[in-house]
């Protein structure tokens, strides 16, 4: 048993040694295609105007999913509305599965909007068959555009949205052109500011260094257009994950379609402002992609695609295995510590250990340290935000680890999606309805007892001397009891809410 957990304990330290790896792998993949492909995207937006002169553009339907966004909804349409695009070559399709009063308030926006001479239609569902896929599945059997433009309801769109996303369809392989997220509400919280890291993490340096290497990329479930032929040609959407977004852009580019990436268009949207939001948000990418992954990884190494373009998609689709991994390091860290495998003459054994795990921690800071600078003039001072995210992203190992073996084991669980309150960077802003609210969250008692237990591990690390492990014990002490706190406090805040005193008004549903 001891052999198996020390395996076991050197498997998880080298798994999150390759992931910390991926992330240079990326990182130069950005660098080596930055500066050409930034100049190719301004290169082909100006052919498209110079042939595009004096024809009809394609038509574009603009596809709006909500459920309960009493909040944004109204910021949603009145932002698509203000598109600079010919009015009849666009419709707006709102797909609305509420069960709360957002319904009277896109109708009364509807009404009003059409009769400033728009194409729009209002879509309501009184059922949640498929939930967004199911949404969007049903929207496109109306849709008359061509292309396909989709919004959640908490982001925000330039007027230029399509002027500067609809060119690239010129290309005919160009089945999906995905743009990259900002932040509405980024400075709102240290949580908001970390959140901000790790997303520009993603857009500004994963989504361009895949695109730009050739690697397969995902279109981010909004703030993105698609080509109609590819996505009936993919086999439309699918409800069987919850990342139908994933799922549906790998089944693009396995049938031949190919994904742009403009990295230098900004959708702004909300980011989650409390840790029980975030880490909800954070289970669902978690179960979608491994579920993802379960569906469509053997398509991907039975297909012809080169193979690092294989690997890498491996390493895509299977990213969330890194909190397991985390899990595993953290809980058997004690147990290896006693044991004779690695104690007391085996110095060269703990340096390698701790040379692989600081290649795992810093390979993500790498990433994110590039991301700031190639996109943020104030890169210097948002970085004081990266100690906040490293607590985060490994304090939630314990939430994404269950999502994660949830998927691995088939566990089917309903889509939640995260509430918008329509915040800004004032801690002042926005509303805190009763009826939009996260469920209480019992897991932060398991966080609580991780932390008191790392704590301990590193009291036994530093009483044997052994000074390389203890700081990374020290970081998961630290992060889960972070976490933990967070989630306890959340879940008093949502106590006291559902005590509020009488006559106050709330939902007569409530939603979480």
């Amino acid at each position: 048993m001891t052999t198996v957990l020390v395996v076991l304990y050197w498997v998880a330290v080298g798994g999150l040694c390759l992931y910390g790896a991926n992330c240079y792998v990326l990182c130069r993949a950005f660098r080596l295609g930055r500066a050409d492909n930034l100049a190719r995207l301004a290169a082909e937006r100006q052919a498209y105007r110079s042939l595009a002169a004096g024809r009809e553009p394609p038509h574009v339907t603009v596809q709006l999913p909500i459920y309960n966004e009493r909040y944004v909804v109204e910021r949603l349409l009145r932002a698509v509305a203000a598109f600079d695009y010919p009015r009849a070559r666009f419709e707006i399709q709102v797909l609305d599965d509420s069960t709360d009063d957002t319904t009277s308030i896109v109708a009364e926006l509807a009404a009003e909007i059409r009769a400033q001479g728009f194409q729009i239609s209002h879509l309501h569902r009184t059922h949640r068959t498929g939930y967004k896929a199911g949404a969007l599945k049903e929207g496109l059997t109306r849709a008359r555009g061509e292309l396909l433009a989709i919004f959640d309801a908490d982001f925000l769109p330039g007027p230029d949205f399509l002027q500067q996303t609809v060119p690239f369809f010129q290309n005919a392989k160009v089945g999906l052109v995905q743009t990259r997220w900002g932040h509405l509400n980024r400075d709102y919280s240290p949580l908001t500011r970390a959140q901000g890291l790790a997303i520009d993490g993603h857009f500004g340096i994963e989504q361009s260094g895949r695109c730009w290497a050739g690697w397969l990329l995902n279109f981010n479930g909004t703030a993105g257009i698609w080509r109609r032929t590819a996505i009936e040609d993919a086999g439309g959407w699918q409800a069987d994950t919850l990342t139908e977004d994933l799922d549906l852009s790998y089944r693009a580019q396995l049938a031949g379609w190919r994904i742009e990436y403009a990295t230098d268009v900004e959708v702004p949207a909300e980011i989650p402002a409390d840790i029980s939001a975030f880490k909800s948000q954070q289970r669902r990418w978690a179960k979608g992609s491994i579920q993802t992954a379960r569906k469509l990884l053997g398509r991907v190494w039975r297909s012809e695609l080169p193979l690092f373009t294989r690997i890498q998609a491996t390493l895509h689709l299977t990213h969330y295995f890194v909190h397991p991994l985390m899990l595993i390091v953290a809980l058997l860290a004690v147990p290896v510590l006693l044991t004779s495998y690695v104690v007391p003459a085996a110095a060269p054994v703990f340096v390698v250990l701790a040379i692989a795990l600081g290649l795992g921690t810093c390979g993500p800071t790498t990433l994110y340290v590039t991301s700031q600078r190639a996109l943020r003039e104030d890169w210097k001072r948002r970085l004081t935000s990266l100690p906040v995210l490293m607590l985060i992203g490994t304090g939630i190992a314990v939430s994404n680890s269950r999502a994660v073996l949830e998927a691995l084991m088939g566990v089917h669980t309903p889509f939640v999606r995260t509430p918008k309150r329509s915040l800004t960077d004032s801690r002042l802003s926005g509303v805190m309805g009763f009826g939009y609210r996260p469920k209480l969250d019992v897991l932060f008692l398991l966080e609580a007892a991780l932390a008191v237990y790392s704590a301990w591990g590193v009291s036994l690390y530093f009483q044997r001397e052994s000074y390389l492990i203890g700081p990374f014990l020290a970081l998961y002490a630290a992060s889960f009891g972070c976490v933990a706190l967070l989630s306890l406090r959340d879940n008093l805040r949502l106590l006291g809410r559902n005590r509020r005193p009488a006559g106050q008004p709330s939902l007569s549903k409530p939603v979480t």
